[in-house]
C-alpha cells in the first residue's frame, strides 16, 4: 500500500504577481509602470487621517525618512544584499555627499546640480580608497573596518575647520528652480519629487546591472566567494564595483539632504543611521530591490505614524520588528530565484 504525501500549498503574493506579470503584454506593462510612477508622484497630495502622519507633515515624512531611507537602502543593498559585504559604515558616504554640497556651495558658490555629481564622485573615491585594502578581508573583520570608516568620517567632520567643526555648516543653498518648480525649505514636495526621480534612475541602472555580468558575479560572490574565485570570477574587482556604486548612491542622496535641510552637523551622521539603513535592507529582504525599498519606506513611516504615542512609540516599533522578523525571517519580500522550466504543451518557458 503506497502512501501519498501531500504538500501544503502556501500562497505567495510575490510569485502570484510574477506569474501575472509574465503573462502580460508589453503595452500592459508600460501602462502599469506609468500608473505606478504617477501614483508615487501624487502621493504627497493623498494626505488623510487614515494614511497620513497626523503629528508630522506628510510630505516631509515622504522625503525624510521614508524616501531617504528607501534610496539609501537600495544603495546599501548593492553592497550587502547583492555582493554579500557587511557594511556598518554606509552613513559615511551619505555624510561625504552632504558635506561636499555644503562646502563647495558656501565657499566656492558651486551650484547644486554640479555638487550632486561631485558628491557622487568623492563618495566613489572614498569607496575606492577604503575598498582596496579592506575588501581583502571578510566577515567580522570587514564589518569592523567599515564601522570604523563611518566613525572616522564623523570625527573628521567634528575636528576640521572647513567642515564647521561640531557646529556644522549653515546657510546651504537649495537647488535652483527647475521646469518652473521652486525648491524652498518650507515646501518638501519638490524635494520628494527630486528624490523619487533619482530613485527611479537608480532602480533602472540597478536592474540592468544585475541582469548582466556584474549582477551574476555579485550573486556568485555572495553565495560562495571561494568557489566564485575558483570558477574565474574576479572577486576583488566586482566587490570593489559594488562598494563604489553603493557609495555613489549614498553620496548623491547626501547632497540632496543637505540642500533640503540647509544646515548640517556631524551628529546627523552617526552609527545609528547606518544600523537603521541596514535594518531596512534586512527587514525588506536582502537582495530584492522591491522588498528593500518597501521595507525602508515602512520603517520610516511607522515611527512617524506612531508619534502621538511619544516615547512609547519606540516600544511598539520594536515589537513590530520582532514580530515581523519571526513571521518573515527572510524579509517582507525575500530574494528568490524563479526557476524556468520548458512547458511542452505551450512551447514556452514558464516559472515555477
Amino acid at each position: 500500500m503506497s502512501t501519498a504525501k501531500t504538500a501544503k500549498v502556501r500562497f505567495n503574493l510575490r510569485d502570484k504577481f510574477g506569474d501575472w506579470w509574465e503573462g502580460t503584454t508589453r503595452n500592459q506593462r508600460v501602462i502599469f509602470r506609468i500608473a505606478l510612477i504617477g501614483f508615487f508622484f501624487i502621493l504627497p497630495y493623498l494626505d488623510n487621517p487614515v494614511f497620513g502622519t497626523n503629528e508630522s507633515d506628510f510630505s516631509s515624512v515622504l522625503f525624510y525618512p521614508m524616501g531617504m531611507f528607501a534610496i539609501m537602502a537600495i544603495g546599501l543593498n548593492i553592497i550587502v544584499g547583492k555582493s554579500g559585504i557587511l557594511d556598518l559604515g554606509y552613513v559615511a558616504f551619505f555624510a561625504i555627499g552632504a558635506y561636499t554640497h555644503a562646502i563647495l556651495n558656501l565657499n566656492f558658490g558651486f551650484p547644486f546640480w554640479i555638487n550632486v555629481f561631485l558628491g557622487m564622485g568623492f563618495a566613489m573615491l572614498a569607496g575606492l580608497m577604503l575598498g582596496l585594502p579592506a575588501l581583502r578581508l571578510r566577515g567580522d573583520y570587514l564589518a569592523i573596518i567599515t564601522l570604523g570608516f563611518g566613525e572616522i568620517v564623523r570625527i573628521l567632520a567634528i575636528n576640521l575647520n572647513f567642515t564647521g567643526g561640531a557646529a556644522g555648516l549653515a546657510g546651504i543653498a537649495a537647488p535652483p528652480t527647475l521646469f518652473g518648480i521652486e525648491f524652498v525649505v518650507d515646501n518638501p514636495k519638490p524635494f520628494y519629487w527630486l528624490l523619487l526621480t533619482m530613485m527611479l534612475l537608480v532602480i533602472w541602472a540597478y536592474l540592468r546591472l544585475v541582469a548582466r555580468r556584474p549582477g551574476r558575479a555579485w550573486e556568485a560572490i555572495r553565495e560562495d566567494e571561494d568557489v566564485a574565485e575558483f570558477m574565474g570570477v574576479a572577486t576583488m574587482k566586482y566587490k570593489l564595483w559594488g562598494f563604489i556604486l553603493g557609495g555613489a548612491v549614498g553620496g548623491a542622496v547626501g547632497a540632496v539632504y543637505s540642500a533640503q535641510v540647509t544646515s548640517i552637523v556631524p551628529e546627523q551622521f552617526t552609527l545609528q543611521l547606518s544600523i537603521m539603513i541596514l535594518a531596512c535592507v534586512v527587514f525588506g529582504g536582502m537582495g530584492n530591490i522591491w522588498g528593500v525599498a518597501l521595507g525602508a519606506a515602512l520603517l520610516g513611516y511607522f515611527p512617524e505614524k506612531l508619534r502621538f504615542l511619544s516615547e512609547t512609540r519606540i516600544v511598539f516599533f520594536g515589537i513590530l520588528m520582532v514580530v515581523m522578523m519571526n513571521i518573515r525571517p527572510n524579509g517582507i519580500i525575500p530574494r528568490k530565484k524563479r526557476e524556468k522550466v520548458y512547458d511542452k504543451n505551450t512551447g514556452k518557458e514558464v516559472s515555477r
